[in-house]
C-alpha cells in the first residue's frame, strides 16, 4: 500500500498476466413490460439479437446498441430487481452532440449536453460519474470523460452517454486501434488534422509526412499516450 500528500493509502498491483479472459457481455435490465421494452430498445437502432420464449412463464430479449461488446437482455421472470432500478448504465460515444440529436431524431427524450461542477459532489440532480450536479452545457476545455447526457427508458432504467475522445493510460489495448463506425474515424481524423494544423504553424512549414503524423497521432490518442507536437 502506498500513501499519498492526504494521508489515504492507496493499493499499488502489480499486473499478473490472466489464464483467461473474461469479457463483460451481458447487463440485465429489469423491466415491466416486456414488449414495450422491446419497441423502444429496437427504436434506438440498437441490434436485435435474440427473443426467445419457454412457454407462458419466461422471456429473454438482446440487443446490442452500435459498436458495443457488450449486450443488455430483458425479459420475464429474467431478474428480480425492481423495473427501472437499473442506474448509470453508460454509454461511450466520440461526439456527445451527434449521439444526442441521432436520439432526438429517433424520437427519444433526452437530456441536454451537461458537465460536472467541478470538486461538487452532491446536489439535486440524479447521479452520475462525477456527482449530483449538473453544469449546462458540455465540458467548456471539451476534456474526454468530461461531457454527459441522459435518457431513460419507458420504466425509468437510467441510461447516460459520456464523450470519450482519448482514453487513459492503461485503459485500451496499446497493440491495436479499432474505431466501431465511418463517423467515429472521421471524429478522430479531423481532431488529428486540427492538431497537425497547429504543428505546420510551430514549424512554419508544410509536412509532407502528414498521413504518418495523422496516424501516429490517432494510435496515441486511442492509447491515452502523449500526443506528437
Amino acid at each position: 500500500m502506498s500513501t499519498d500528500s492526504t494521508g489515504s493509502k492507496t493499493p499499488i498491483e502489480t499486473p499478473r498476466a490472466q489464464a483467461v479472459d473474461m469479457r463483460l457481455e451481458i447487463v440485465v435490465i429489469p423491466v415491466s413490460d416486456v414488449d414495450r421494452a422491446k419497441r423502444f430498445y429496437g427504436g434506438l437502432g440498437w441490434r436485435l439479437d435474440a427473443d426467445f420464449a419457454a412457454g407462458d412463464d419466461f422471456r429473454v430479449i438482446q440487443f446490442t446498441p452500435p459498436g458495443s461488446g457488450c449486450s443488455v437482455i430483458f425479459g420475464k421472470n429474467v431478474t428480480a430487481a425492481a423495473a427501472g432500478s437499473a442506474r448509470g448504465l453508460y454509454l461511450i460515444v466520440s461526439d456527445i452532440e451527434a449521439a444526442r440529436a441521432e436520439l432526438l431524431d429517433r424520437g427519444v427524450e433526452v437530456s441536454e449536453a451537461f458537465h460536472s461542477a467541478g470538486n461538487v459532489y452532491t446536489g439535486v440532480d440524479e447521479p452520475y460519474l462525477f456527482g449530483r450536479l449538473r453544469v449546462s452545457g458540455p465540458d467548456p476545455e471539451h476534456r474526454s470523460y468530461r461531457s454527459f447526457a441522459s435518457f431513460s427508458d419507458a420504466d425509468g432504467n437510467g441510461w447516460l452517454l459520456q464523450e470519450i475522445t482519448a482514453r487513459l493510460p492503461g485503459r485500451v489495448d496499446t497493440h491495436g486501434t479499432t474505431f466501431t463506425s465511418s463517423t467515429e474515424l472521421a471524429i478522430a481524423l479531423r481532431r488529428a488534422a486540427a492538431a497537425h494544423g497547429e504543428h505546420e504553424k510551430r514549424s512554419d512549414q508544410r509536412d509532407e509526412n502528414w498521413p504518418d503524423w495523422y496516424a501516429e497521432y490517432i494510435v496515441r490518442e486511442q492509447a491515452g499516450k502523449e500526443l506528437p507536437t
